[in-house]
C-alpha cells in the first residue's frame, strides 16, 4: 500500500457544499473525486477536461452579427408580442 499525504484546498463555502452534493450522488466522497480527478490528469498529461474562455464559435458569432444587422435595419419586421409573430408566420403559410 502506497503512503499517503494530506493536502489543503482553499474554495468558496458553497462551491464546496455543492460538490459535495454531486460528488455524493456518484457514491464519492470529495477526496475520492478530487483522486479520480488527480489520476485522470496524470495519466493523460493534462487537465481531462476543455478549459475555455467562452470565446464564440463561428457559428455563434455570424448568428450575432446577423442579430445586430436585422436591429439596425428600419425594414425589417418588428412584433409587439410573440402572438403577433406567430400569427404573422401563420398567415404566411
Amino acid at each position: 500500500m502506497s503512503k499517503t499525504t494530506n493536502l489543503t484546498i482553499r474554495m468558496d463555502k458553497e462551491l464546496k457544499e455543492q460538490a459535495e452534493q454531486l460528488f455524493s450522488e456518484f457514491g464519492m466522497n470529495m477526496t475520492t473525486a478530487f483522486t479520480v480527478f488527480v489520476r485522470q490528469a496524470v495519466r493523460h498529461g493534462k487537465i481531462p477536461f476543455e478549459i475555455s474562455l467562452n470565446i464564440p464559435n463561428a457559428e455563434t458569432i455570424a448568428a450575432m452579427e446577423e442579430a445586430n444587422r436585422i436591429s439596425r435595419d428600419p425594414n425589417a419586421k418588428r412584433y409587439s408580442s410573440f402572438e403577433e409573430l406567430v400569427a404573422d408566420v401563420q398567415n404566411e403559410v
